[in-house]
């Protein structure tokens, strides 16, 4: 995802890279150019938008950026989604290749290849010619693979066998997310050479984070940031002050949560992706890891009460209901369990209507301590390696804040019941009935992520419709099962 820096903005010194992370297995081809690490945009080549140029545009963006020397292609994408598609097509059509394609790569997903599929092919190939690598391949991805091999047919060939090369790798692996645009250094520079030999490959490239030191077969030996090579003194090897360096890599099919999570460890501003035999083969950066990890959270947000992930506002509500509607008759299955608990105890409940006042406060806050439960557990999930034993090890500090929790409500409970019926029992078995209920809330919003997991699922997918049922039907099985034991 493109950016924009100035000199109001400027990144930390980088990390160090210490210890090797390796991982994967297939054995695809290494990186044989050396440009840029990311598709930063500087503010000399954010989108021009003088009010002459402006004009041609729209009236509408004229009259939203009217002295705008430049514009941000972030600002320029929010002004394209509140157009019609027609008007979008038109819009990207008369604008400059680059600026249409620093624009597109900042639409939503959907929005983009909406846009591609709409726009004459000449045109669009044109566009995707100057989006970053890891740009076009993702929304290359999106798109029929007949409409796919047309526009890659009508780039020149480095350009389209780069990109068939990462449409090749998993889209959610560090292949699938990697720019293949990164600076090599070969260790024999002298830092002298290491700064003119950047200087020449930034004529048409974007600003790096680091520079990468290979050796003769591009085998990844060491990382250096530009402040390094900045403050090296001249004469300095680049093999020299590399040397010993252990350097953290991750491997083309390490999965993209387990890069965040690295990158977020190191906190390093990118990370190289290598072979099995660590030829250097792209760069996964800190800002596409960010839009990694917002879809994540948004899928996961999405997921837990059973809406498809990819679903929006701009989604055709066709498309929506068939997707929300198998959760839906789930959620009505597991709501009728629900209900049969509750005609279980029908004769119960007619003895003593206040129990049919009671009993959906049991099941409301257990259902709460659960939803606490299940966020941090998806959370967790979401954002670090978690192995087995930890994992039940955190179903077990749940259950100890269920416990605690529980007990607290349940005093709370006794007296309010208590104080609202005239009848302490029905006070005991209130407090009873809501801590044994949060208990189980607890726990089961601890283990379901796991256990669809565990199954090969998506550990967020639905996961709120079946801890709902689980604190419903327990609830109201034991705050009436209780009820009857006791009271009637």
């Amino acid at each position: 995802m493109a950016d924009l820096h100035n000199d109001n903005f400027r990144s930390k010194p980088a990390a160090e890279q210490p210890n090797a992370v390796q991982s994967g297995s297939a054995q695809p081809q290494p990186a044989s150019t050396s440009p840029s690490a990311d598709s930063k945009v500087s503010p000399a080549s954010a989108i021009s938008a003088p009010s002459d140029q402006a004009h041609a545009f729209d009236d509408d963006f004229a009259a939203e950026f009217p002295d705008a020397e430049f514009v941000h292609p972030a600002d320029m994408a929010d002004h394209l989604e509140n157009l019609s598609l027609e008007k979008q097509v038109s819009t990207l059509s008369r604008m400059s290749k680059e600026d249409a394609a620093e624009a597109l790569a900042e639409l939503d997903e959907n929005m983009a290849v909406d846009v591609l599929e709409n726009l004459d092919d000449d045109v669009a190939a044109q566009i995707i010619a100057e989006m970053s690598p890891d740009d076009a391949a993702d929304v290359l991805d999106e798109l029929d693979e007949d409409h796919r091999d047309a526009l890659l047919e009508k780039l020149d060939r480095e350009d389209s066998e780069e990109l068939r090369s990462l449409l090749n790798f998993d889209p959610d692996s560090a292949g699938g997310v990697m720019n293949t645009e990164l600076i090599l250094l070969e260790k024999n520079f002298t830092a002298d050479e290491a700064i003119a030999h950047i200087r020449s490959e930034m004529a048409d490239k974007e600003s790096p984070y680091y520079a990468y030191v290979v050796d003769e077969q591009q085998v990844l030996v060491g990382v250096l940031s530009l402040r390094d090579l900045m403050l090296a003194r001249p004469g300095t090897i680049v093999g020299d002050a590399v040397s010993g360096q252990s350097v953290v890599s991750v491997t083309y099919d390490t999965d993209e949560r387990e890069v965040a999570s690295l990158l977020s460890h190191y906190n390093f501003l990118a990370m190289p992706v290598v072979d099995n035999e660590g030829h250097i083969l792209g760069v996964v950066t800190y800002d596409d890891i960010m839009d990694i990890m917002h879809e994540e959270a948004s899928a996961d947000m999405l997921g837990m009460v059973g809406a498809d992930p990819e679903e929006s506002v701009d989604t055709p509500w066709l498309e929506s209901v068939r997707k929300r509607l198998p959760w839906l008759f789930v959620n009505m299955i597991n709501s009728a369990l629900s209900a049969s608990v509750v005609y279980m105890f029908e004769g119960s409940i007619a003895q003593m209507a206040v129990l049919a006042v009671l009993m959906p406060m049991v099941a409301n806050q257990a259902g709460n301590t659960g939803q606490q439960a299940l966020a941090v557990m998806i959370r967790q999930l979401a954002t670090d390696r978690f192995d087995q034993k930890k994992a039940w090890m955190a179903v077990v500090r749940e259950g100890k804040i269920g416990i605690v929790t529980g007990m607290a409500m349940a005093v709370v409970a006794f007296f309010a019941a208590w104080g609202f019926t005239g009848m302490a029992m029905v006070g005991v078995v209130m407090g009873g009935a809501l801590m044994c209920d949060m208990l189980l809330g607890a726990v089961a919003g601890g283990s379901i992520p796991l256990i669809f997991r565990a199954l090969g699922r998506d550990p967020a997918q639905a996961s709120s419709i079946f801890l709902t049922t689980i604190t419903d039907g327990a609830g109201f099985f034991i705050f009436l099962g209780l009820a009857s034991l006791f009271i009637l």
